[in-house]
């Protein structure tokens, strides 16, 4: 397919932009009916075999192996765009597996293996358009209507938590009503139903070719800065790190006696990457300036502006540990709560599950937007504190904190016997989306100002990286868990173990921003907008 030689009609919105935003509202939709309805029916059905006192265990481990995957696959969903098939052609042909997960999902109800090879599908179908359909609205404006994509993109942001709203509110109550293939297969009927209307405007689309390879590229500054004739200190440190993630794997693989047994392939794979990105950006940047002669100054100076981003998103990654967990932790705490129909404020016509609360978290995000921008923000600079980027995400990540310490004194009253209303985890989500607002919508303001314009497309991959490194914190505390001598020294705090673990996030968060102040500190901002 070639692009429209006719240029976009000046000053107006494309006509092909109802179809792109008519299949983000249908896929979102169909994304949040089946997460939030996954953990309540693990427990519920598909766990059934394991001992009751393992299954929520065994839950958040799925859950949190499945958004590793959503946020991981982004990379490959890229790279496939960038270099062979472009995003139309990528976005269609990963939209029809994600269908398939769908069904996967809908069929195999009662069937492990292809239940969970549903979710390996959704995730890489998912995770592979993630990054490419936001770009592909871009690609439909030109300088003529560009003004036009600022009102695009917040009907974007919109959508996702218009589709997320509605989708947590029903998909829980067509669960318990309806059972597990239509609460499934509604989501997948969804699917089916934005690739359509993707497919649909193939005619009206502009369709941008891949790019050439970059020889100036972030991973050939890298290489030619680690591995060029002139190599030093720099390039061992990253050699050490490539040699740990091999001895990683090989340890999994052949079952070393010292691995971790509860350490899978998946915390392996992320724990090996992981320490391939900390080495390699260590080395790198203390020998970035050995690629000059190489590769152009501006080249040079974008990838040690992306490593300068990369420790703030590494600081990020305890934010998305505690913010994903409220659709799996927070589930769990909710089945031991009760629902208030008695009070007359309580919309039990509507509210029936726990998994419903999920529904607080998008609706507060859109008042809290608009609530920040027209209120909070210019009030806070008429007192003489500017909002910087960088204090809004600090603060955010402290605010998640205290929602995790209100959520476990929640579990400790309810350790303590006493009867509790679910209604009082309204309080933590407000918190955890409050901190949301501050850390999410604003990281990428942040990183896009922060990096050239030839580096925004490697932000973006990392951006999303760092939700998955923030899962990953999850799994590793699960696996902790499982230990003995870890039981044994949380049960000689007084704490159950969902409150100790509540209070261990909440403490790991706290401390975390912290230090993401002290370096929020040093951090001199650049302006790396384009001109007008």
């Amino acid at each position: 397919m070639t692009a429209p030689t006719m240029p976009a009609d000046a000053g107006r919105m494309p006509r092909q932009i109802p179809y792109i935003i008519g299949n983000e509202a249908c896929e979102r939709f169909s994304f949040y009916g089946m997460r939030n309805i996954l953990t309540p029916f693990l427990i519920t059905s598909l766990l059934l075999y394991a001992p009751e006192f393992e299954r929520d265990g065994i839950a958040k481990d799925v859950f949190h192996t499945f958004v590793i995957g959503v946020y991981f696959f982004p990379l490959l969903g890229g790279w496939l765009s960038d270099r062979f098939f472009g995003k139309y052609n990528t976005v269609l042909w990963l939209s029809i597996v994600y269908c398939i997960g769908h069904a996967c999902l809908a069929i195999f109800e009662d069937n492990r293996t292809g239940f969970y090879t549903g979710l390996f599908l959704i995730a890489l179908g998912s995770g592979g358009i993630k990054p490419l359909v936001s770009a592909f609205v871009g690609d439909q404006f030109d300088q003529s209507n560009k003004a036009r994509a600022k009102v695009v993109y917040d009907a974007f942001y919109w959508t996702i938590n218009f589709g997320s709203f509605f989708a947590s509110l029903l998909m829980p109550r067509i669960l318990n009503a309806w059972g597990p293939a239509w609460a499934f297969g509604i989501p997948g009927i969804l699917m089916g139903i934005a690739t359509l209307i993707f497919w649909l405007g193939r005619h009206k689309y502009v369709i941008v070719a891949p790019a050439p390879p970059n020889p100036d590229s972030f991973m050939n500054v890298a290489r030619s800065a680690l591995f060029g004739k002139e190599r030093g200190p720099g390039t061992v440190i990253a050699t050490v790190g490539l040699g740990a993630a091999i001895l990683m794997f090989a340890a999994w693989a052949f079952g070393f006696a010292w691995w971790p047994q509860h350490f899978g392939f998946v915390i392996t794979a992320c724990m090996a990457l992981g320490i391939v990105l900390l080495l390699g950006g260590i080395g790198t940047a203390m020998q970035l300036d050995r690629a000059r002669g190489r590769h152009p100054e501006a080249a040079i100076e974008g990838v040690r502006a992306v490593l300068r981003i990369l420790i703030v998103f590494a600081l990020v990654t305890p934010f998305w540990s505690l913010f994903d967990q409220k659709a799996s932790t927070w589930v769990l705490q909710g089945n031991a709560m009760q629902m208030p129909h008695d009070t007359w404020w309580w919309p039990s016509w509507l509210v029936t599950t726990p998994a419903q609360m999920q529904a607080l978290n998008p609706l507060l995000v859109m008042l809290l937007i608009p609530f920040n921008n027209l209120v909070l923000y210019p009030l806070l600079r008429r007192l003489g504190f500017e909002p910087t980027a960088l204090r809004r995400m600090g603060f955010g990540i402290a605010i998640s904190g205290l929602a995790w310490i209100a959520a476990g004194a929640i579990q400790v009253y309810m350790d303590g016997g006493n009867a509790t209303s679910i209604a009082w985890q309204i309080l933590p989500y407000a918190l955890l989306t409050f901190g949301e607002v501050l850390v999410s919508a604003t990281g990428l303001e942040f990183a896009y100002s922060q990096s050239p314009p030839s580096m925004k497309g490697v932000i973006m991959s990392f951006w999303m990286l760092s939700v998955t490194f923030g899962n990953l914190w999850v799994l590793l505390t699960n696996a902790a868990i499982r230990n003995e001598t870890v039981t044994r020294h949380i049960a000689d705090t007084g704490l159950s173990e969902p409150a100790f673990l509540m209070f261990l996030f909440a403490a790991f968060a706290l401390v975390v921003s912290a230090v993401f102040a002290l370096y929020a500190m040093r951090y001199k901002e650049t302006d790396n907008y384009r001109a007008a």
